[in-house]
């Protein structure tokens, strides 16, 4: 659940992970903690806080607030859930999202470009995910084509495979599922259509080991 920190012990916490040896400061859903964070950052700098600062969040963000961030976050790590607002209105009651995360997107991308990576270890730039929903729900191909033409077709995209039905899942049955791995494959194939396969994908044998287990020989079809 959490416990609440002034921005000095926020401040703190930064400086010993660093020390523990991590690679960065994951900023996880952050944008309502937006000015505590910038607080404890300055402060944190001040003590030596050297590390990339990662701004991990679900693509729905304001513009203004991002461009306060300008100079701030080394690498943004958004995800992009819908390509309309209709279904984004229906299974995660957010009418404006397809409106929202475009500009966000692009705004992430103006200020730290493509993702850089040294030896292994992110330093700078945009990394997005995308889930891949059943019955392409998400609208795979289109978030695709959006991130190709308006962004970078070297954007780095973490292709998922992993979604769960749960909560209210139950209440549509199009999305109380499992994707199949057809679905998925579909989704690589668009990806790959636009130049974006470079980024982080999983495979099929490793889904049907790892990810979903228990995948029925029609769900692998």
């Amino acid at each position: 659940m959490g416990r609440e920190v002034t921005v000095e012990q926020l401040a703190e916490m930064m400086i010993d992970l660093q020390a523990l040896g991590c690679h960065n400061i994951n900023f996880v859903t952050p944008t309502p903690w937006v000015p505590q964070i910038v607080e404890a950052l300055s402060i944190a700098q001040k003590k030596g806080l050297y590390l990339p600062l990662v701004y991990n969040c679900g693509g729905y963000e304001s513009v203004e607030t991002l461009q306060l961030l300008d100079g701030i976050i080394d690498i943004y790590m958004p995800d992009i859930k819908y390509a309309d607002n209709k279904h984004a209105e229906k299974y995660s009651q957010c009418p404006d999202y397809w409106d929202r995360v475009r500009p966000a997107l692009k705004e992430m991308y103006r200020q730290v470009g493509d993702l850089v990576v040294e030896n292994g270890i992110a330093k700078k730039g945009l990394l997005i995910r995308h889930l891949v929903l059943p019955k392409d729900i998400a609208g795979s191909a289109q978030c695709f084509e959006f991130i190709s033409q308006e962004l970078s077709d070297k954007t780095v995209v973490n292709a998922m495979a992993q979604y769960y039905p749960t909560f209210r899942a139950d209440h549509f049955p199009e999305i109380n599922r499992r994707i199949t791995a057809q679905e998925y494959r579909h989704a690589l194939e668009e990806l790959k259509k636009r130049g974006l396969d470079s980024g982080f994908q999983q495979t099929i044998d490793t889904i049907y080991r790892i990810i979903v287990p228990e995948w029925t020989d029609d769900l692998k079809e």
